[in-house]
Formats: C-alpha cells, structure tokens, sequence
C-alpha cells in the first residue's frame, strides 16, 4: 500500500513539476524565437535606414554643389531652341555635333510624346505614352507651361546609368528639348554613391539577396538592359507602395528561390523635380532565421531533455522522502489501513457532500484480544492485527472503508448505504474473522471474536462525534449480549449519548 501511495505521489509531483518546467520553457523558446524574428526584421529597418539616407546625401550633394550643371543645360536648352528658330527641321540637325560640342545627349519630343529625334539613335522612336505613362502626363504638363525643368537623378533607360534630364517646348509647342546629362561618372556621384553603399549592404548582411532602387517608372538604377524595368506583382507592388506612400511586401522567386520582396517608398527632400520620389527594393530570405530558429529548436530540446531527467530525479527523490510520513500521517503503520486522522476527516466529508443521504458505521474491536499479548506477547499480538486487516481489505469490498482507530478497535464506512446492506457486511465481516481464528491454532485456544456496533446517519447523528459514540455504546451492547454479534443502535439522533 505504501508503494502505492509513494507512485501516486510520484506521479502527481512529477505530472506538476513537468507543467511548470515545460511552461517556463516555451515561454522561453517563444521569446527568443520573437527576439530572433525582431533581430532580423530591427537589421531590415537599419538597412533601409542607411540607403534612406544615402540617397538623401547624394541629392543634398547635388543641389549644393552642381548647381552649374542645371545652369549649363538652359543655356545648352535655350541654345538649341534659337537654333530651332532658325532651323526647325530636326532632320537637317547634326545631333553628334551638337551633343560633342554641349556634352550632352539630346531629345526631341514630338507632340506624341514619343523621340523623333535623337543624338542616341537607340531612342529613337520611344513612345513614353506607351513605356512611361506618368512620365508622359509630366512631359504634357511642362509642354503646356513653357518653362524650363530639371530633375534630379533619373535612368538612362538603354544602358541602367544615372542621368540627369531637362526638358523646356519649343515655342509652339510642337516639340520638347530634352537634354541627359550622364552623372554617374561625375565626381559627386563616385563620392556619394548610393548603389556603391546597396553593394556593400548585400554583401554585409547574409538575410539580403539584392538592393535595387527603381525610378517611378518602374526602371531600376544602375542596372544593365534598365528598360526592361520590372514586372509582374512585384511592378504591381511597387505602384502600390508609390500611390499609398508605405512600404509593401510580396513574395516572389530570386534566382528560382522563393524570397521577400520589400518595397520602401523614398521620397528627397533636396529634389523638387518629378524623380523626388523613388523606390527601395530589398529582397531579403530567411536562411539565417531559419538556421538561428533551428539552432534554438535544437537546444531547446536538449534544455528539455535535462530538465525531464532532472525534474524525474528529484520527483522521485522527494516523492521517497516524503511520502512515508505523509502516508503515515493517515494510515496505520502497523497493519496499513487508514486511521484515526483519515477516519475523522473521510467520515466528515461523507456527511458534508451528502447530508440527506444514508450512510452506515460499522465500528468492532476483538474480544479476548488482551490475552493473545499476555499470553503470548505483543508481537503476536501485532501479527493478529496484521491478518485482521488483510482479511478486512478483502471483505468489505471497494465501496466503503476500513479504518484502525486504535489497538484492536476498527470501524468500516458504508457511504450511500442502508441497515440491510451494513447488516450483510457485519455478517460477512464475523464469519471471516471466525475463520481466519480457526485457521491460526494459537490464537484458536483463547477464542478470539469481534463484538459489533451499527448506526446510520442521518438516523442516529448527523456529526462525527454522535455517530462515533453511539456506534461505540452499540459495540458494547452486543458485548453484553455475548459478544460475536452485531447490534444496531436503538433510538434516534435526538437521543443522548
């Protein structure tokens, strides 16, 4: 009964402490998962930061200290609107004269928008209507003005380079001067360059696959074969994060693995032109994520592996330490039934949980047990006790209770039960204790039997203390009787006891 006991306890402390130390574990996985998760996204953010920043730098740089070249491309535009004043047929125009002597490359816009005209012959025949719309609406609004423009960094769509554009109309509208100026071998450009600093970014940070920086257009800077511009969700993205003005993820392939595409929306505080706003590309995976989670997974299971063995070793080292005297603190050391203490704090609870319902007290002790000891000695005495309380485990049955109050007074509980069932069991409980008696020839030669007491509650008490006594007035009423008997109290609740 003890090992049963001690394995009840074992489990409950163990099934407890796994509770807790599983808690405080995935708690804890979950946190540095969150914190992984923030790392990476907190490394996104400082790279958006930095490329933020330098292109601010570099438009900073040009408005302050290229202020000559705007000057220079209206005077090369106002020098090439007096020549069309002179000669307005482009086609007697020398375009590789006239780009070698302003150093500039030169665009006619016809009333279509589209490039009629070129130093580049590569451009020829551009149709912005059709590759650049909000390109084209622009160019409509600055035809109908008159006035001289400039922008800032903007892309030669041939070959990816950074340029930078003017565009002024010809005096009756049918025609705009545009000039491109190449900046990216200028000496601003290589002092400040922002596609230099998203190189280094790709190479700094693992979790970056690429760092690309598109125009309104859609057209990417510094890239080879440029007006191919982008496509699919990711151009539908990037619309979306220009027209709303907040960043906008997707998901799509990179050199066929499936990767974030972040779009960041950027706009200079240093360009007042039609390219003050741009696009941040950053595609980004999860590799390094992964890993670090996989890592975590990895040791946390390790963690929990040692806090299961740790957690069963002290279980069962505290479950063997205190369960004896917990297990005595209600049960008998001697014959392992439950007693005094249990039986007070059962029966209450009994009475309590079902107070209108009839519950039976068998209380007995052994006639002539005081010989055995003087006779033979305690620890006969003892061995009695011992097979008293084994042939009561098998004889009351799993419904009720057998207590050792003391010496060799017992008392069974018959919870839910009646006179004739508890009548049944103290018959049961004489004709067993008769022979186990006749099976043992010491004890038969000093005629050992049990005198028997039955009340009822709530018949006869609704409390411990009446119940125990007059079950105990009742076990002596059959000694007088003549003991080997049962006898059921007589009266009722009301009764003094």
């Amino acid at each position: 009964m003890k090992k049963g006991f001690r394995l009840k306890l074992f489990l409950i402390m163990i099934i407890f402490a796994l509770i807790i130390s599983l808690s405080i574990a995935i708690i804890n996985q979950n946190r540095i998962m969150e914190q992984l998760k923030e790392n990476n996204q907190f490394q996104i953010e400082q790279i958006e930061g930095v490329l933020a920043h330098s292109l601010q730098t570099i438009d900073k740089a040009y408005r302050y200290f290229d202020a000559d070249t705007a000057k220079r491309m209206e005077g090369n535009t106002n020098y090439l609107l007096d020549l069309y004043d002179k000669n307005p047929n482009f086609s007697n125009w020398d375009f590789e004269g006239l780009k070698a002597t302003l150093g500039m490359d030169i665009y006619i816009i016809d009333e279509n928008n589209v490039i009629s005209h070129s130093s580049l012959k590569r451009d020829i025949g551009v149709d912005f209507e059709d590759c650049c719309s909000t390109l084209a609406t622009i160019l409509n609004e600055r035809r109908a003005s008159g006035k001289f423009y400039h922008d800032g960094m903007d892309i030669d769509q041939g070959n990816g380079k950074i340029t930078k554009y003017s565009y002024m109309a010809t005096e009756d509208k049918k025609y705009i001067i545009e000039l491109g100026y190449n900046l990216q071998d200028g000496e601003i450009f290589n002092s400040f360059s922002f596609l230099q600093v998203a190189n280094e970014m790709e190479k700094q940070y693992p979790l970056i696959n690429e760092i690309t920086i598109y125009n309104i257009g859609g057209i990417p800077f510094g890239k080879d074969n440029g007006s191919d511009g982008i496509t699919g969700n990711r151009k539908t993205a990037l619309k979306e994060a220009l027209e709303t003005n907040k960043i906008v993820e997707v998901i799509d392939n990179w050199t066929g693995k499936s990767s974030v595409h972040r779009f960041v929306p950027f706009e200079s505080d240093f360009d007042t032109g039609q390219t003050k706003d741009k696009i941040i590309e950053i595609v980004y995976n999860d590799d390094e994520l992964q890993a670090s989670l996989k890592e975590s997974r990895k040791v946390f299971l390790i963690q929990l592996g040692i806090i299961l063995f740790i957690t069963f070793i002290l279980s069962l080292f505290i479950s063997k330490l205190v369960s004896k005297p917990m297990y005595l603190a209600f049960h008998d050391s001697l014959t392992g039934l439950k007693n005094r203490a249990a039986f007070e704090e059962i029966l209450t609870k009994e009475i309590t949980k079902k107070p209108d319902d009839t519950m039976a007290l068998i209380m007995f002790d052994l006639d002539n047990f005081k010989l055995v000891n003087d006779y033979f000695g305690h620890d006969y005495g003892d061995k009695l006790l011992k097979l008293v309380g084994n042939k009561l485990k098998l004889t009351i049955g799993n419904d009720n209770t057998v207590f050792r109050l003391g010496g060799d007074e017992f008392v069974v509980v018959m919870p839910s039960s009646n006179l004739v069932k508890a009548e049944q069991l103290a018959n049961n409980i004489l004709d067993s204790l008769e022979t186990l008696f006749v099976e043992h020839e010491t004890y038969k030669s000093i005629n050992i039997t049990a005198s028997i007491g039955i009340v009822l509650a709530p018949e006869h008490g609704e409390d411990l203390e009446t119940l125990y006594k007059k079950a105990d007035i009742a076990m002596y009423e059959s000694k007088e009787k003549g003991k080997n008997q049962y006898y059921i109290y007589k009266g009722n609740k009301n009764d003094a006891s």
